[in-house]
């Protein structure tokens, strides 16, 4: 992996707190989480469209019908995702709620990787999973599901 990459992956992931807070402060200002989320999604979706413009895109109305139908669902996902996380960033703050989207993520990741769904089988071996446990581990220590929220 180049550095470029990396830096660009460690840079959004900077980001996706900032968006959960900011979205949360626009749901206290206006109509709640859910109105919030969407403000987000409509925003994000004039953002895309004027960039795939700007790239000056080949559009085929056949080439759309030819996609499967379950891969349209990934707007799905990334819209609970953004709803819930600004529903529950002012709950329980920036620095849990990523840590436990990470735990998610890592766990799915590396089931599917496992699995092989939609791309190559990457199998779970030792090194994966001690991985896995150092992030757990970070994670319980970030959240610290033991103590009181006073504490």
């Amino acid at each position: 992996m180049k550095a470029m990459s990396l830096g660009l992956a460690v840079f959004i992931g900077m980001l996706l707190p900032l968006q959960a807070l900011i979205n949360a402060a626009l749901g206290r200002q206006t109509f709640g989480p859910l109105f919030a989320a969407l403000a987000s999604f409509a925003v994000g979706t004039l953002v895309l469209l004027l960039w795939w413009w700007a790239a000056k895109p080949v559009f085929e109305v056949a080439a759309l019908v030819r996609v499967p139908w379950w891969a349209w669902t990934g707007g799905v996902i990334g819209a609970v995702y953004v709803a819930a996380a600004t529903l529950l960033i002012p709950r329980m703050g920036a620095a849990p709620l990523i840590c436990l989207v990470v735990f998610g993520q890592l766990i799915g990741s590396l089931l599917l990787d496992h699995f092989g769904v939609l791309h190559a089988r990457q199998p779970i071996d030792g090194m994966r999973m001690l991985g896995a446990a150092l992030v757990v581990v970070g994670a319980l220590l970030v959240v610290r599901p033991w103590q009181s929220p006073a504490g």
